[in-house]
């Protein structure tokens, strides 16, 4: 008798145990999420007060704009339906998207730029256009300069899409927006990379960027040591760099819709 009681106490202790570590975990977790959104939101809604306040006054700035407008509203949408830490984590990232256009339609402008934004290690490794180039490719013009223009009105903050590093800069067309749309690289695009970015300081080869490396994965590519990740970059919304259509969201859709703005087609040029 006594060895019953023994064995039900016991049981009672180890599920009653269970139960409060259980609960312990998930309220933790809940605050990990509650401070994650937070977090997440402080950044929209500065990204907000930025879209809403300020206008651009040329082509390059408004355009800008127009893509920093595309990702507060994809962040706000984004925010309400977060569920999990990484998702809010996402969101937080699309608002510092926002924020660096901003940011660059505010240099545009000659404007202050205002306070340093988050690093983010895929930007920092994707390079940054650091002279002008002009290529023809296929019977196309491309543009790529580290400051706005009359002729480079297309800002990209540096990140990856779809695998592989897209240098900060302005740029003539989108020339990454096909990949961003679609998930993928066309077969062109290699040698608008090589084109436009051979020599480059700090920005990949273009073998190496067919690879999905940056230009500090280089040396390892070259020794054929670059272990079994390929670089992939980070977490996504079903796609890399800012395109946040499908995965954890259900497919609600962000294609990046600032790009409309100056009626890129993607023609002439096979992606």
């Amino acid at each position: 008798m006594g060895t019953a009681i023994f064995l039900i106490v016991l049981v009672v202790v180890i599920v009653g145990g269970g139960l409060y570590f259980s609960r312990q975990r998930a309220a933790a977790r809940q605050r990990e999420l509650d401070d994650a959104k937070a977090d997440a939101r402080r950044l929209v809604e500065r990204l907000g007060g930025q879209v809403l306040n300020l206008n651009g006054n040329d082509t390059a700035s408004m355009q800008a704009m127009a893509d920093a407008s595309e990702r507060y509203n994809a962040a706000g949408s984004q925010l309400e339906q977060a569920r999990t830490i990484e998702q809010a984590r996402l969101v937080k990232d699309t608002a510092v998207e926002g924020l660096y256009y901003v940011r660059a339609a505010r240099v545009a402008m000659g404007m202050d730029p205002g306070p340093q934004l988050p690093e983010e290690a895929e930007r920092e490794r994707a390079g940054k256009v650091t002279e002008r180039r002009d290529v023809d490719v296929e019977g196309r013009h491309y543009a790529a300069s580290p400051e706005a223009g009359q002729d480079t009105p297309y800002y990209y903050p540096g990140g990856r899409v779809a695998g592989r590093p897209v240098p900060q800069g302005w740029y003539s067309e989108p020339w990454w927006k096909p990949a961003l749309v679609a998930g993928a690289w066309g077969l062109g695009s290699m040698f608008l990379f090589s084109a436009m970015f051979s020599g480059m300081s700090g920005i990949a080869s273009a073998s190496a960027w067919e690879s999905g490396y940056d230009a500090g994965q280089q040396d390892a590519l070259e020794s054929g040591d670059m272990g079994g990740d390929g670089g992939d970059g980070g977490g996504d919304f079903g796609g890399d760099g800012g395109d946040m259509g499908g995965g954890d969201w259900g497919g609600g859709g962000f294609d990046g819709g600032g790009f409309d703005g100056g009626g890129f087609d993607g023609g002439g040029f096979d992606f």
